[in-house]
């Protein structure tokens, strides 16, 4: 019977930059998969609190009006590299489809690399806090390393190196570029309802609240949202961290866990192939989610 600690272990065997994304694959499908998905949800969440990216999105519609869809394409976009790496068909399909909607508009190299910043960072400071441990250091330099590479194939110029750089890009980012848009707030509200959603309806109130009690103070500035009370807050953290105490006391999982699998993907019930996910924009139109000045990213995966 394989022991709680058992992957990490193997993890801590391996070179976390020669073996970068199959560290990030088993930290992301075996270890974490819950955390992921919700950190990952939050991380591409707080983007829209840079008004530049949220009036982008709001333009596009695709996080208003389709906001299913583009969160399952999202999800399995990125999914399709950590589960079958860059190299692979999928890969690649993958990293095309995203390159193409980006490039249909005007999105600078500093929102883009904002954005990577926030999948390196809010996963890592999601797990200390609520995850059944903490990241190893071999984890946290993989983790970079994956999306630093994810960065080069698409384009981004000038991205951190290391996850102290990436952390300190992204919170000064927020602060100079956190503030209020209506059209961001309106993306905001429309995520909130879709992740409520997914829920009988009587529980939307309930879920709401609960959701803005796990956002920091400066997001909730951002989106003039009041913020929940102080024991709505402790009772809402403390519920998920006792979800990661409980988690430590299973057997760790047998089998990988990927996004495709989560129950809240829903627009393909009969399945898909990685390069018709997405949007297919007319440039100048609809369809990208942050904004590109420079050159395009690249057609084709590097």
């Amino acid at each position: 019977m394989a022991k709680r600690f058992e992957r990490l272990e193997q993890i801590r065997g391996m070179d976390p930059v020669a073996d970068a994304s199959e560290i990030y694959r088993l930290c992301a499908a075996y270890e974490f998969p819950w955390d992921f998905t919700r950190s990952l949800e939050l991380a591409l969440y707080r983007t829209y609190a840079v008004p530049s990216i949220g009036r982008l999105l709001s333009e596009t519609a695709e996080l208003t009006d389709r906001t299913q869809k583009r969160y399952d394409d999202t999800s399995l976009l990125l999914d399709a590299i950590v589960e079958h790496g860059f190299a692979s068909e999928q890969g690649r399909d993958a990293i095309r489809r995203i390159n193409r909607m980006h490039r249909s508009y005007d999105i600078s190299n500093d929102d883009m690399r904002y954005v990577l910043c926030t999948f390196v960072v809010m996963p890592k400071r999601w797990i200390d806090a609520y995850g059944w441990r903490r990241l190893s250091r071999h984890e946290i330099v993989a983790s970079t390393v994956h999306y630093g590479t994810l960065g080069r194939h698409m384009g981004i110029k000038d991205i951190p190196e290391s996850y102290e750089e990436f952390e300190a890009h992204l919170d000064a980012y927020e602060e100079a570029h956190f503030g209020w848009d209506e059209r961001s707030r309106a993306v905001s509200d429309a995520t909130l309802a879709l992740m409520a959603s997914w829920y009988p309806r009587a529980f939307a109130p309930l879920l709401r609240t609960s959701t803005l009690a796990l956002l920091d103070e400066p997001l909730l500035r951002a989106f003039r949202y009041a913020p929940p009370s102080a024991l709505t807050r402790a009772l809402v953290r403390r519920a998920v961290r006792a979800r990661g105490r409980v988690v430590r006391l299973m057997p760790p999982r047998r089998s990988a866990h990927f996004a495709r699998q989560n129950w809240e993907i829903k627009s393909y019930p009969d399945g898909y192939r990685v390069a018709d996910l997405g949007t297919h924009p007319v440039p100048g139109l609809r369809g990208c989610p942050v904004r590109h000045t420079g050159g395009p990213a690249s057609e084709t995966a590097r």
